[in-house]
């Protein structure tokens, strides 16, 4: 199965600390299948973070357009259209939105948390519970006007 790391902000070309502790979390999930890590400026750091810590660089794929949770699914599943199911690495906050835009988009997958530091958590949670809300209005959104036009 597949795995797919979900990027997070980077530092000076270093990752911070909660894209740290993704792909600490990322590390014993890693077999002979594919590693995607995505997000837009952040993938070529996350391979190199990866293959310092032992990883085949030939089971890395770099998925560097995403911006946004939704597109990172997009495009991993664009990359490996015959996937059955997918693991997807993120931080523990961000798994429910994770969750919620893996069904919307139909992409199967199982969803792992990494934990996240004490004091990183209050400003990622309190950002979470603005952007959660969100990704759900823009889904219903989708799926209205996906229904409006099915009806016409």
């Amino acid at each position: 199965m597949p795995l797919l790391i979900l990027g997070a902000r980077t530092l000076h070309g270093y990752p911070s600390r909660i894209l740290v502790d993704r792909l600490r979390r990322a590390l014993p999930l890693v077999d002979a299948a594919p590693v995607v890590v995505s997000g837009d400026g952040e993938a070529a750091v996350m391979e190199q973070w990866l293959t310092a810590h032992g990883v085949d660089p030939a089971l890395i794929v770099r998925e560097p357009r995403a911006r946004s949770t939704n597109e990172n699914l997009e495009n991993a599943r664009a990359l490996f259209p015959d996937v059955p199911r997918w693991t997807i690495v993120t931080s523990d906050f961000h798994v429910w939105r994770t969750r919620l835009w893996a069904w919307h988009l139909g992409v199967p997958a199982d969803v792992v948390g990494a934990p996240t530091q004490r004091r990183d958590l209050l400003v990622a949670v309190l950002r979470e519970c603005l952007a959660l809300p969100h990704s759900a209005l823009r889904i219903a959104w989708r799926r209205v006007r996906s229904i409006a036009g099915e009806h016409r």
